[in-house]
């Protein structure tokens, strides 16, 4: 996909017709598999990542090798916390890692910086896209704080079949495990639980809701 084509996923940013041009002359798409990681903590931000297919993971870890899922990051959607490190010129505090195959429109940090002097519509656009964003980690901490363990599973698999489009998730349960700070053998007893009540049915690497 062409950059021009791309910009279609971000009508805000298409509009502003000089904005668009220096997009599309200087900005470039790049593909990415499953697995890659876009940003790794600890890293300084050299582009921000406006995803244009695909979906992408941003997570948290805690210094012992544990992670937490805090947001996704779908099509027409770029990484509030990219941008925010790329403005402040300090190292990120979250890794990002493709969970599906993706496209990704590359924009460099200091092209990134001139939008944000030049184009009013550029803060708005990461200002509302980080007003959503935080309304999804508020929406975890919640889960996190008040929920036990069955009622987080739960609410992570209906979110990732809503983003994914498909009730058959292609998971494992250390990917679970991962995604939500816990551990494969509780995730594992939690699930099967689950299978027990028909909420869902385990497969090979696979998990389909049921309900």
């Amino acid at each position: 996909m062409e950059a021009s084509a791309a910009l279609t996923l971000f009508p805000d940013l298409a509009r502003v017709t000089q904005l668009a041009q220096d997009i599309i002359s200087t900005c470039s798409i790049h593909t990415f598999s499953k697995g890659d990681i876009i940003l790794t903590e600890g890293g300084y931000v050299h582009h921000i990542p406006m995803v244009v297919k695909g979906l992408v993971k941003v997570y948290k870890e805690d210094g012992e090798g544990n992670e937490l899922l805090l947001y996704y990051i779908q099509k027409g959607e770029s990484c509030i916390m990219s941008a925010t490190s790329c403005v402040q010129n300090e190292r990120s505090s979250v890794k990002a890692v493709i969970e599906e195959d993706a496209e990704i429109l590359l924009i460099p940090a200091e092209k990134a910086l001139a939008y944000g002097r030049d184009y009013p519509i550029w803060n708005t656009f990461f200002f509302g896209l980080f007003n959503q964003k935080y309304e999804e980690l508020l929406h975890v901490i919640g889960i996190l704080t008040f929920s036990n363990k069955e009622t987080r599973l739960i609410e992570h698999l209906k979110k990732t079949a809503k983003l994914t489009g498909s009730q058959t998730l292609t998971l494992t349960h250390q990917n679970i495990a991962d995604d939500l700070g816990s551990s494969r053998e509780v995730i594992s007893r939690l699930l099967k639980k689950l299978e027990k009540e028909e909420v869902l049915q385990l497969g090979h690497g696979q998990i389909t809701l049921l309900s």
